[in-house]
């Protein structure tokens, strides 16, 4: 159960339960560790469609205990989903459970709907029967889409570009209008550009299926000799490059500002909305340059189109949430790229390689 402050104290409400959605992807096995490490108890579900039942392992190896249960569902199943309500006595959720790649969202919008949106609606559904009323909400600064340069504070006005900034952005509003229509809610949506990087253990990183949809697994695969070359989507910009402009975070400071926010859903009740970033901005050759610092070998590039739904800059400013917890992330790009790298030189072909040990050298 939750750990509760005695009656008459003035100890805050922290979860002790923490059910993970997507806990086997990206950023949810990152955060399952970091949950662990900080002696939360974890149950997870995760359909497997972008991730792989191999990484508890790691996780395990990584945070000396395993999760509390694992469960193998779509999100968008109730059914599933009440009954491991009905098995744990879950304090409060972090949901990463979503498809997440902006220009594959304009080729498979309805499916992008179909699970963000309804996959969302789902989980608030399950959770409302079983009295859960804390979420922790990874979101996006996507939904601000063609907001223009400079970072972006929480008040700028949404215009997301494509099928997966405006699923992120369908969701914000059902939870606010859920939070505004019943007080007894605590939900804290967190939007961030573009989490990358490893674990600094080598052990846990991005280990995408097909052809990588995001920057860093592509950079580390070409490097890697596994590509021939990284292709630029667009090079006629309004950036100082011509190449698209992001904010990365990496993926540890993003799963620590997470393990932090569950800490303050119980300051009060509604939807709380933060940034999360460095606020600055890399682009795309930016980047490029600096994972061939990292792993001191040159990335070849060739420029295509643009991808539909692609804008030029997307920097948020992080003022409020180090304003209001006094996080920020303490992790370079540098850092972001040699992690990176350290985990593409230990897993060439993923987690599914069988030469990996846990003593193999870089």
């Amino acid at each position: 159960m939750a750990s509760r402050p005695a009656e008459g104290s003035e100890a805050p409400w922290t979860p002790s339960t923490v059910l993970v959605t997507g806990g086997a992807g990206f950023m949810g096995s990152h955060a399952c560790v970091e949950l662990l490490d900080h002696g939360y108890e974890v149950i997870v579900v995760d359909d497997y469609s972008n991730s792989t039942p191999q990484v508890f392992a790691r996780m395990e190896r990584i945070a000396g205990r395993f999760v509390g249960a694992v469960y193998e569902l779509d999100i968008r199943d109730r059914h599933a989903l009440s009954a491991v309500f009905d098995r744990h006595s879950v304090d409060a959720v972090v949901h990463f459970a979503a498809h997440k790649a902006g220009g594959r969202s304009t080729r498979m919008p309805v499916e992008y709907y179909d699970t963000n949106v309804g996959g969302t609606t789902a989980l608030l559904g399950a959770m409302h029967e079983h009295g859960v009323h804390r979420l922790v909400y990874p979101s996006s600064c996507a939904v601000y889409g063609d907001a223009g340069h400079g970072p972006l504070e929480e008040t700028t006005p949404a215009r997301p570009t494509s099928p997966y900034a405006a699923s992120k952005w369908i969701c914000e509003q059902i939870l606010a209008d859920v939070c505004r229509r019943r007080p007894e809610y605590s939900v804290l949506c967190l939007r961030y550009s573009t989490p990358a990087g490893a674990h600094p253990s080598g052990l846990l990183g991005q280990d995408p299926r097909a052809t990588p949809g995001h920057l860093l697994p592509y950079l580390a695969q070409v490097a890697d000799g596994l590509r021939e070359r990284l292709e630029v989507f667009g090079d006629d910009y309004p950036t100082h490059d011509g190449t698209a402009v992001r904010d990365y975070l990496h993926v540890m400071d993003a799963v620590e500002a997470h393990r932090v926010a569950l800490d303050h859903l119980g300051d009060r009740s509604g939807m709380r909305v933060y940034n999360l970033g460095v606020g600055e901005g890399s682009s795309v050759l930016d980047v490029a340059a600096a994972f061939s610092r990292e792993c001191g070998r040159p990335i070849p590039h060739e420029v295509g189109p643009r991808r539909p739904g692609d804008v030029a800059e997307l920097v948020v400013d992080p003022t409020a949430v180090k304003r209001a917890w006094g996080w920020r992330p303490t992790r370079d790009l540098a850092g972001l790229c040699r992690d990176a790298w350290r985990f593409q030189r230990l897993n060439p072909h993923g987690y599914a390689d069988s030469s990996w040990r846990p003593d193999a050298k870089e």
